[in-house]
């Protein structure tokens, strides 16, 4: 689960080293050991889902979030702007945002393909 997860546990067996110790305070040690521990639950069970951010640098892959924000402004947030004279509903966006995804990602006429098998054919 990489190095993060492996500084965190070796804390948590300090923290309950440290415990025993009569210079500090337990309560205070063991609040913050309860939050190592559900940091190390927290990372347990989303490291699938969490980016390697190092990993994809020395890949050259982005690692900045700008290219999504301009995506979304792109795609529906001059819609939701009180001053426009047209506005969506929330499930609206949603829908019209799938479909404006699919146009981008070139994979709207595949989808129509399958609803519609007469559509006309890949070029």
């Amino acid at each position: 689960m990489g190095q993060g997860f492996e500084e965190l546990s070796d804390l948590e067996m300090e923290l309950s080293s440290a415990l025993d110790s009569p210079q500090v305070d337990p309560a205070c040690l063991r609040k913050m050991k309860k939050y190592v521990v559900e940091t190390m639950g927290y990372i347990g069970n989303n490291h699938a889902y969490m980016v390697n951010y190092s990993e994809w640098y020395r890949a050259g892959e982005r690692i900045s979030t700008g290219f999504v924000e301009s995506a979304v402004n792109q795609v529906i947030s001059k819609r939701f702007v009180k001053k426009q004279s047209m506005g969506w509903t929330p499930r609206g966006a949603h829908l019209l945002l799938q479909i404006r995804t699919q146009v981008l990602n070139n994979e709207l006429e595949d989808l129509f393909r399958q609803w519609y098998p007469a559509f006309r054919k890949a070029a």
